[in-house]
């Protein structure tokens, strides 16, 4: 568990655009449970790739075709919500921060730390805005 120091303004860039913290495994079945298309955004500490993940989910939102729901869990912080948002998304091994498109519950689109990490913002939110405009 990190300081909320910390972590509370890194939350707040998500919950600021709208997104609704996921804090419990119900948190996270229920919303993927909603009908249309789930963005879940995988929060995080880490510096070098968190630092990019988070304004590129903002620049994606400019498009104007976006998923229905948005909704973030913290990994190293809400250790139960990021658990469960992590079983739904096999294949793909737990990452953070990591990106996923749910549509009707189905995982349809993943981003994972390596497509992220040493990347810029506007290619990372050029991959969502090609996903957004796939299947939203």
């Amino acid at each position: 568990m990190y300081p909320k120091e910390i972590y509370e303004p890194m939350k707040a860039e998500l919950t600021a655009l709208g997104f609704d913290d996921l804090l419990t495994t119900s948190d996270v079945e229920d919303a993927l449970k909603k009908n249309g298309t789930t963005l879940v955004v995988v929060n995080s500490v880490c510096g070098c790739a968190a630092a990019n993940a988070r304004p590129a989910v903002r620049m994606s939102l400019s498009n104007e075709v976006k998923p229905d729901n948005l909704v973030t869990v913290f990994a190293g912080v809400d250790s139960e919500a990021t658990d469960t948002a992590r079983s739904n998304m096999v294949p793909f091994p737990p990452s953070s921060p990591s990106i996923a498109l749910f549509k009707n519950g189905e995982l349809i689109h993943m981003i994972e730390r390596h497509h992220i990490e040493g990347r810029p913002a506007e290619v990372i939110s050029d991959n969502l805005i090609s996903a957004y405009n796939e299947y939203c």
